[in-house]
C-alpha cells in the first residue's frame, strides 16, 4: 500500500521528482522505514487542513519548534497515509470531521529535523519521508489543544498565516502548498 502510494503520486515539481525516487529508495531498503526506530529516516503523514472556500489553513503552535505549522505525524507501522494524516488531524486539532480532498497525496518532501528532546528522551538529527494529504474542515467545528505536543489550535488566512511560521525550513513547503491550493481554485 504504501510503495503504491508513492508510485502512483504525480510530481509537482522537479524537487518532488526527486524526493519521490528517493523515497522509493529508501523504503525498498528500508524494512522499518514506518517506524521512527529508524534514527535516519522514517515515514511520516501530515495534513494541510482549509476550510471549504480553502481561504484558511489550520495550524497548531507546536510546542518543540515553538512555531505554527501543520498537523501530522509519525506512521508508526501503518502503511495508509491517508489514515495517519486525517487520524493526526483529529487528535491535534480536535476536529471531529475532516474529509479528504483527494485520496490521493497533495505533496511529498522530504524534511530535515532538528536533534531535540521528545518526553525527556534525546532525538538525533533525522528525515521525514513526508506524504501530505489536503484535508477540508468546517472552520465552525470546535478546536481544542493536545497539550503534549501543541499549546494552540487557530484558523489563520492562507495570505497571512507565514507570518506566524517561525520554522525557516518549512516556509518553502507551506509556500508551495498554497501555491498549489491556489491551482486548485482557479
Amino acid at each position: 500500500m504504501l510503495r503504491q502510494t508513492i508510485i502512483s503520486y504525480d510530481p509537482k515539481n522537479e524537487q518532488e521528482h526527486v524526493d519521490k525516487e528517493a523515497i522509493l529508495n529508501f523504503i525498498d531498503r528500508n524494512d522499518d522505514c514506518l517506524y521512527r526506530s529508524n534514527k535516519i529516516a522514517h515515514i511520516t503523514s501530515s495534513a494541510i487542513v482549509v476550510n471549504s472556500s480553502m481561504h484558511k489553513v489550520l495550524f497548531a503552535f507546536h510546542n518543540i519548534y515553538q512555531s505554527y505549522g501543520w498537523v501530522g505525524g509519525h506512521n508508526d507501522g501503518d502503511p495508509d497515509c491517508l489514515n495517519v494524516a486525517i487520524k493526526e488531524t483529529k487528535e491535534e486539532t480536535g476536529l471531529n470531521t475532516v474529509s479528504p480532498h483527494s485520496n490521493h497525496p497533495f505533496m511529498l518532501d522530504i524534511i530535515h529535523v532538528q536533534n531535540h528532546y521528545k518526553n525527556g528522551e534525546y532525538v538525533p538529527d533525522h528525515l521525514h519521508l513526508n506524504v501530505t494529504y489536503l484535508l477540508i474542515a468546517d472552520e465552525k467545528d470546535s478546536l481544542r489543544i493536545k497539550p503534549d505536543e501543541n499549546s494552540a489550535v487557530k484558523w489563520f488566512l492562507i495570505d497571512e498565516v507565514l507570518e506566524y511560521v517561525k520554522e525557516a525550513r518549512m516556509k518553502p513547503i507551506y509556500q508551495k502548498a498554497f501555491q498549489y491550493i491556489a491551482s486548485l481554485k482557479s
